[in-house]
């Protein structure tokens, strides 16, 4: 004799549900001067994701975002000191050569005219003061800090 028992569910057992491989990133520049704040600045492709920051990323910003942003920026001068660290996007020879020729002879970096202290906190402020501020303006939340078109 076979015994033939039935159970039923109210899910679908052949529902898949997806979830991501990896949290939501993003690859965020700003700019801090005494004057204010200049960005952020969200390196992403064509479809809105994040990627990664290489030399021909980090130029291309420079051009099209700093540069335009200083111009209209009243605290800015000739006299004005441009900070970076060590990265090496930052530090290639392009990019170096494009900050060089905005901010002459003012350069703290790797390469520049006053060499970068690595891993020094008093001289990060993009580490130890942005990021927290963001979070205290914006909120905690990838879709919070991000600003709206």
């Amino acid at each position: 004799m076979k015994t033939f028992s039935e159970f039923f569910s109210s899910e679908n057992p052949r529902l898949k549900h997806q979830k991501p491989l990896h949290s939501p990133k993003v690859t965020v520049w700003a700019a801090i001067a005494k004057w204010g704040i200049i960005g952020p600045f969200f390196f992403e492709n064509n479809r809105g994701q994040a990627v990664t920051v290489n030399s021909e990323r980090y130029t291309a910003m420079l051009r099209s975002f700093l540069i335009p942003k200083l111009q209209e920026t009243r605290g800015y001068t000739r006299n004005t000191w441009f900070q970076q660290d060590g990265a090496t996007c930052h530090t290639s020879n392009v990019s170096i050569e494009v900050v060089r020729e905005m901010f002459p002879q003012k350069l703290i970096s790797r390469r520049g005219d006053i060499s970068w202290p690595p891993r020094s906190p008093d001289v990060t402020p993009a580490d130890f003061f942005l990021l927290e501020e963001c979070c205290n303006r914006q909120g905690r939340h990838l879709d919070d800090v991000v600003f709206k078109k």
